[in-house]
């Protein structure tokens, strides 16, 4: 390709609004403009590696066993009806009418259309095992799209969904397509973790894993231990009831006056007490019921567990309002004594260890003080309800958990009979009895990739493509190209090039010598070629672009200089 054609507008300035190098650099390099906000138009670079990328994906896809098929963007509401997803999905599904004012959505994911193609016209456990997947553009209406192409309305995915008649063929699938993810972002030279997740929107109740790149600019936190292999997403990491049941105190619970004293900053400081010997008491809604979760002051409640703990359809906290009507006081001084009959009161396993502590009294500026659980109120369990901390035990019972950030990439789940339910995607079994089939769900974020590989691979100069996934394998620079010798060796060596088997991109443009090196870094092609003042002598600077290694080479060695430079080269 010549650049002097070449569809790749370079920017010098880092354009406002750009906050994070992958969006900063993907549209100084080219790749990417936007459109509207969380909309972008994917330029002649960018969709270079996007191919290249999802060609790494279908390769692994394909080994694994997957079939490839295309579904439409567009879906019809009833099936989302069937699911019981149109009205719980939330404000990011995207909803539109045809011109009969019937209702469709544009895809976010497509669990419900797969199943329904299969639904009728797969029915004997003949056709089964099936896994099959596309590469598709998906739209969200995000709240708040930013960071580019990481958090945008519209977006490429991979999304597979495998079928199976029995359990361990679930699993068998789904290990296959973990394998599959684990060589996916390995050749697209990530440094990531495969961590334990929630299954969130998608739902399921089987296992799930987030594929999460290493990086600052992450929005979702890891939760790993130091000293083994173990990794799970902040809002998931499970503790084990590491906590001795504490002896009674010898005072009897008291109420003490605590005038605006609502939060757990306020009453440490108020009372002059650690907050570990607070107790935090949350109020919500597991399926319209009323569940007080309470835990110690220095922690914090996870809805997530909360959610899991009950297996609930809908958790949320209750409102204030809520509170008020069902505790009959604010929100800031409940707690669990002499709770409402039709409360229920579960504990975190930290509760157990607090001596002497101190709650709301379900009443106006009123707390309690030498509480103790048990014995001055009831508890109807105790659990994980809490957010792990940086410094706990890791769950495997090697080393502690530390936190790091991490750009999600991939998600592999296992639906189990959710939707093949839900929807009636049946098959008869050897029996000839009808049974439903059970599903698993496998979505890789081919844009998120993108930008993921960008943040863990640029420098200050611009872009550092792995060979893998770059646009093109060598970028040749015809320094002047007034310079006939220069422009002959040039153009010699992009044809040479070519036919070795090279994807080239030659910069043929009428600028000067210093724009060309600048572009040159920006774009980060694995492999430079300089025409410049010894063309006449038939000599070339070679610069690897990872480490800046620069070599002059004459050309008649320049073919298995590059070959042995290519093989070494990530």
């Amino acid at each position: 390709m010549r650049q002097q054609l070449f569809f790749s507008p370079t920017m010098r300035e880092i354009p406002q609004g750009a906050d994070i190098p992958s969006h900063q650099l993907m549209l100084r390099a080219g790749l990417v403009r936007q459109t509207a906000s969380g909309i972008y138009s994917y330029l002649p670079l960018g969709k270079k590696v996007l191919r290249n990328v999802e060609e790494i994906i279908r390769e692994e896809m394909d080994n694994a066993g997957a079939q490839e098929l295309l579904m439409p963007a567009i879906q019809p509401t009833e099936l989302w009806e069937e699911s019981g997803r149109l009205n719980n999905y939330g404000p990011e599904l995207m909803r539109l009418k045809d011109r009969h004012e019937r209702d469709f959505v544009l895809g976010p994911t497509h669990e419900e259309v797969i199943t329904s193609l299969v639904r009728d016209n797969v029915n004997s456990y003949k056709k089964l095992p099936m896994n099959l997947y596309q590469i598709q553009t998906k739209y969200r209406d995000e709240r708040r799209p930013r960071f580019g192409v990481l958090r945008s309305r519209e977006f490429m995915m991979k999304d597979a969904y495998s079928f199976d008649t029995d359990k361990e063929g679930l699993d068998k699938n789904y290990q296959a397509m973990f394998n599959a993810y684990t060589n996916i972002f390995s050749r697209c030279c990530l440094d990531f973790r495969a961590v334990k997740a929630d299954a969130g929107a998608i739902g399921g109740k089987g296992g799930t894993h987030e594929f999460m790149v290493l990086s600052d600019v992450g929005e979702d936190t890891i939760a790993y231990s130091g000293a083994s292999d173990y990794a799970a997403n902040v809002e998931i990491a499970d503790l084990p009831d590491m906590y001795e049941k504490a002896e009674a105190p010898k005072e009897t619970m008291e109420d003490i006056h605590t005038p605006n004293m609502r939060t757990i900053e306020e009453l440490t400081q108020g009372l002059q007490i650690n907050s570990d010997r607070l107790l935090k008491s949350l109020l919500f809604l597991v399926d319209d019921k009323p569940i007080l979760v309470v835990c110690r002051g220095d922690h914090e409640i996870n809805e997530i567990k909360v959610s899991n703990a009950f297996e609930a359809e809908d958790v949320r906290l209750a409102e204030d309002k809520e509170v008020f009507d069902i505790m009959g006081v604010e929100t800031g001084f409940i707690g669990p004594v002499n709770v409402p009959e039709e409360v229920t009161v579960v504990c975190d396993f930290a509760v157990k260890s607090v001596v002497s502590g101190v709650c709301g009294a379900n009443k106006k500026d009123k707390h309690y003080q030498n509480v103790h659980p048990e014995r001055d109120f009831s508890v109807t369990s105790y659990g994980d309800f809490r957010l792990v901390q940086e410094g706990d035990p890791s769950p495997d019972g090697k080393g502690t958990i530390q936190f790091a950030k991490g750009i999600e990439v991939g998600h592999v789940f296992k639906l189990g009979t959710k939707y093949s339910e839900a929807l009636g995607a049946v098959y008869l079994d050897e029996n000839g009895r009808s049974q439903p089939m059970i599903m698993g769900c496998y979505g890789i974020g081919v844009s998120r990739t993108i930008a993921a590989i960008v943040e863990q691979h640029h420098d200050d100069n611009g872009l550092i493509w792995p060979k893998s996934i770059a646009p093109f394998d060598v970028h040749v620079l015809v320094l002047n190209t007034k310079q006939e010798e220069q422009v002959n060796l040039g153009e010699s060596l992009y044809e040479s090039l070519k036919k070795a088997g090279y994807n080239v991109l030659i910069d043929d443009r009428k600028e000067r010598a210093g724009v060309k090196f600048k572009d040159a870094d920006l774009l980060g092609l694995p492999i430079r070629v300089t025409c410049g003042k010894r063309a006449a002598e038939g000599i070339v600077e070679v610069k690897t672009r990872r480490d800046g290694n620069m070599e002059e080479v004459h050309v008649d060695e320049l073919d298995s200089y590059l070959t042995t430079l290519y093989q070494q080269i990530q």
